[in-house]
């Protein structure tokens, strides 16, 4: 799989689903989309289904993780980090394949 999720990753996504009270979401989908100030964004969202011959789905830490197979060609060994620091709270996604980061490290260049 080309995405994993970190513990502290998995238990953010859970608490959140749960906070939002709906028991359709199953699924985190991870992605790859055009824009940013780098030329590719991360597209992070929860989702009730996922496509057998589109997607590629793996399980961390008892969260479902969907990516579509054309992401999976920027994502591939990529792990996702929830951090909680004074300065800083939030997913962080440690991507071997970007070349270049933006400042907030939602876009990159691969």
């Amino acid at each position: 799989m080309s995405v994993t999720l970190t513990e502290a990753a998995a238990a953010e996504i859970k608490r959140v689903m749960a906070e939002q009270g709906r028991d359709d979401l199953k699924y985190v989908r991870v992605g790859v989309v055009g824009g940013g100030c780098s030329g590719f964004q991360y597209a992070f969202n929860f989702t009730d289904s996922w496509d057998s011959k589109a997607d590629i789905l793996e399980e961390h830490h008892g969260v479902g993780v969907v990516v579509d197979k054309k992401s999976d060609l920027f994502l591939d060994g990529t792990t996702i980090d929830f951090c909680c620091e004074l300065d800083r709270r939030g997913f962080r996604f440690d991507n071997p394949n970007a070349v270049k980061s933006c400042g907030c490290g939602s876009s990159f260049s691969a």
